[in-house]
């Protein structure tokens, strides 16, 4: 698991130089200022987004419009007032990314509040470190309204699509005849990344992470690395360990590739499998147990939903699914608390019959 944390950790670092190399020079001072205080993908991240802010400005900024990103200056940033960054929130709604070597392949784009919030706050976080460091004359991000958040809709298997969907993983009899070729060589592995989610609720970057010497059987668990870089031990029960004990029969007798001979979970070509895989992975079973929408997430709130309903205990769950603040859980099941508050008035009886 640090062998395959740190390798990302690399790719990431190497990414976030390679997109480093296109901003402004001033950019690589914010970066190696908050190195301390964030993750390497939180400053991926902002600079994913600070380049569509730059790009912006060069495309419609009345003072800055026209001037190439590693042309700009950190005291350009006194140019940039909180109308231009409204501007820009409202141009997050459409824009086109042109395709300098296909023009006819440009991409439209568009972004939902989460996303405008995402790009705010980088945005807001780059002001605020050069403010902070007395580099320019005001803070005109800080006065720009965060997008208001509405709440989504939780999407999770109930009991009846959670039994159909491991069936389907088990069985492959919802897949189409080509699929079902392949069934036989994954079944194993595939019933045991599945049902190991669905009872543990991990992330499925945690998931992808996993080494075989992290499986413990005698205490029926499996270590770790939270989203904070934190170790934890998840427990599993009864058919967690069965399905991955099956699976370890085929696993330990797999040929791997490069660095990859301590995965749990191995692609067919014997890498560590990614998380795109598993989302593909996922995708295909579900589409012939369920119309919903199913993703890995939606294996993790399933998982949620059913542990608050079988202990009624909120910090419980935040505490397994790993969330930083109750309140980010209690938001994610607010319905089923309702619901029991609903119940509870039918326990009353104010006149015995």
């Amino acid at each position: 698991m640090a062998v395959y944390r740190e390798q990302i950790k690399m790719q990431d670092m190497k990414l976030l130089r390679e997109i480093q190399q296109g901003l402004p020079p001033f950019v690589g001072e914010f970066f190696r200022g908050i190195a301390q205080s964030t993750s390497v993908k939180t400053r991926l991240g902002y600079a994913y987004d600070l380049r569509i802010f730059f790009r912006y400005l060069y495309e419609e900024h009345s003072e800055l419009g026209g001037k190439e990103m590693r042309q700009l200056t950190v005291s350009d940033l006194n140019l940039i007032t909180a109308d231009d960054i409204d501007c820009f929130m409202e141009y997050l709604s459409y824009y086109i990314r042109p395709n300098h070597e296909n023009p006819e392949r440009a991409a439209e784009l568009h972004n939902d509040e989460r996303g405008k919030a995402r790009k705010l706050a980088a945005i807001r976080s780059m002001f605020k470190f050069f403010y902070k460091r007395e580099k320019i004359n005001a803070n005109p991000a800080t006065i720009v309204d965060m997008p208001k958040l509405h709440d989504k809709q939780i999407i999770r298997l109930d009991s009846n699509e959670m039994a159909d969907f491991l069936d389907a993983v088990d069985t492959g009899v919802k897949l189409t005849k080509r699929q079902q070729t392949l069934h036989e060589r994954s079944r194993t592995r595939d019933l045991a990344l599945i049902t190991l989610l669905l009872g543990t609720g991990m992330r499925v970057s945690e998931c992808v992470g996993i080494d075989r010497k992290d499986i413990d059987f005698q205490n029926y668990g499996v270590r770790v690395v939270r989203k904070g870089g934190d170790e934890v031990m998840l427990y599993f029960g009864d058919e967690v360990a069965d399905a991955l004990q099956e699976y370890l029969m085929v696993r330990n007798k797999a040929v791997t590739k490069n660095d990859n001979e301590d995965a749990l979970f191995l692609s067919s070509q014997g890498r560590r499998i990614s998380v795109r895989a598993v989302e593909k992975l996922v995708k295909k079973y579900a589409v012939g147990v369920t119309a919903k929408h199913i993703t890995p997430h939606k294996l993790r709130s399933t998982y949620g939903t059913n542990l608050y309903q079988e202990t009624g205990d909120i910090y419980l769950v935040a505490d397994v699914l790993g969330h930083s603040d109750v309140n980010t859980t209690r938001k994610h099941y607010a319905e089923i608390e309702e619901n029991q508050r609903r119940r509870a008035a039918s326990f009353i009886k104010l006149r015995k019959d």
